[in-house]
């Protein structure tokens, strides 16, 4: 109940932006100002992988629009924790109760730039969706630039689906996979193909992940496996006042509680999976540390993780756990890049390991790890959270692993580059719908090379570009503009 509250909440707000702009309110901007763009995203909460992302795109348009040009804002929601990130761009905060806060920010704008990964799916939480709509919906129903910039698109609710259908079919969404844009097609959303924009992120260098790495008693001799679990099963996350009251007054949902009025799926029947993951996790880990000798340790990739860490780690006899909430991006990414294998549940555990060449394979929930492998050419890498014979499979994965180190290693190098060509492709989208919106912004003008759209490149990236350089990508599609 409390989610469709939300959306339509969020449907009313724009039907009265539309209104507004109907009306003749509102400023545009006009040659000689800054031009305002909000990064509309899910950061602050340690997620790794969204606060890369977001780091990455914040530096991708700064170099492609020139900071004298722009006034960029990141929303947070947790100025602690996202402090030193997102250079070049103000943070502001982003409350729980949202709507609100996006009827009174989004306006203040030029132009929205949704950031979220799982933009548009029921999978984590609608209420995360709902607030991707809302800030799109607002910024096109003001005649805005409205951008998704490196989405994915899954299975969402049926109503949920009608409000991203009817409120996003004005804004240009790029999305990170061709299965993503297939699905928002359906809803008449215009789309371009992109990639994920966490390629081009350069944390600290490998000699500050070697010496924590030591520190956890890595002998520098056995190779380290990297594994990033998650809890599978307790999503989504719901929004609920009458939880929250109990939860406030009794202490009751203590375990499902995520913050304020939002809560966890929770039951015997997700204890059970969980455990059942775990177990099939701790043992086939177990037995390949036995045969490999390979020097185990677990990364929290989100601050959510750490439980899955700590009992995973309590299965092992008490290996490393490395966590987001202890280790900034920077920090975090660079121990994952010391890695020699990794067995990942988390998307972004895989994509920041890549450039340094880790060899990985995923175990996943759902359709991002999958459609990424698929993409590597790597199926055979590829386990469900729910196999039933997953101890006896990721086994047998890991073999494979350490068993074709080099083959993998050169794919997933060829990956690296056809996803930076990828990116370097969205930000020409982004150029060419920003000056259908604005025709009198100072865009770039003459013929550049593909890689002037990407932020500057670190020396692993350019020595991955020498060696896997591929064929440029091309892209299709209809793009939106400001109308």
């Amino acid at each position: 109940m409390m989610d469709m509250i939300l959306e339509l909440w969020v449907g009313v707000m724009i039907e009265w932006f539309k209104l507004h702009w109907i009306l003749g309110f509102g400023d545009r901007w006009r040659p000689g100002e800054k031009l305002k763009l909000l990064f509309a995203g899910y950061n602050g909460a340690r997620n790794t992988g969204a606060d890369v992302r977001v780091e990455e795109m914040v530096r991708q348009i700064r170099h492609i629009l020139g900071d004298e040009n722009i006034r960029l804002s990141v929303m947070t929601q947790n100025f602690e924790l996202t402090r030193g990130y997102f250079q070049g761009a103000q943070q502001i905060k982003l409350p729980d109760l949202f709507p609100p806060m996006l009827a009174r920010e989004v306006p203040k704008y030029d132009g929205v730039i949704a950031c979220e990964g799982s933009m548009f799916k029921s999978k984590f939480a609608n209420a995360l969706t709902t607030m991707m709509v809302g800030a799109l919906g607002i910024a096109s129903a003001r005649n805005r630039l409205s951008i998704g910039y490196g989405a994915e698109a899954g299975e969402m609710d049926p109503f949920l689906a009608r409000l991203v259908s009817r409120y996003c079919r004005h804004s240009l969404v790029i999305t990170r996979n061709e299965e993503s844009r297939v699905i928002l097609n359906r809803l008449g959303i215009p789309t371009e193909l992109g990639t994920d924009t966490a390629w081009t992120f350069e944390p600290l260098g490998p000699e500050y992940g070697r010496a924590v790495l030591r520190e956890a008693g890595w002998d520098e001799r056995r190779p380290i496996l990297i594994v990033c679990p998650i809890n599978p099963y307790w999503w989504p996350v719901k929004p609920s006042l009458w939880k929250y009251a109990l939860h406030a007054l009794t202490g009751a949902y203590r375990q499902s509680h995520y913050r304020t009025i939002y809560f966890h799926r929770w039951g015997p029947q997700v204890v059970a999976r969980y455990e059942r993951y775990l177990t099939a996790l701790a043992r086939a880990i177990g037995a390949f540390r036995e045969r490999s000798g390979v020097f185990p340790v677990l990364v929290a990739m989100e601050m959510l993780d750490r439980d899955a860490c700590r009992r995973l780690s309590e299965r092992l006899g008490g290996v490393p756990v490395f966590a987001s909430d202890q280790y900034d991006m920077y920090q975090l990414v660079s121990i994952l890049r010391c890695g020699h294998l990794m067995v990942s549940s988390r998307y972004h555990g895989i994509v920041c390991s890549m450039p340094a060449g880790v060899i990985s394979a995923g175990v996943t929930m759902d359709e991002r790890i999958r459609n990424l492998m698929h993409e590597r050419g790597h199926a055979h890498l590829l386990l469900e959270v729910d196999d039933s014979e997953l101890e006896e499979k990721l086994l047998q994965v890991l073999m494979t692993l350490q068993k074709e180190q080099e083959a993998i290693r050169e794919d997933i190098g060829r990956t690296v580059v056809r996803n930076l060509k990828l990116m370097a492709r969205m930000g020409v989208h982004f150029e060419e719908y920003l000056h259908r919106c604005y025709p009198e912004f100072p865009v770039r003008r003459g013929i550049r090379s593909w890689e002037e759209y990407l932020p500057p490149l670190s020396p692993t990236l350019r020595r991955l570009l020498e060696e896997y350089d591929v064929e440029e990508p091309t892209t299709t599609g209809e793009s939106a503009s400001c109308a």
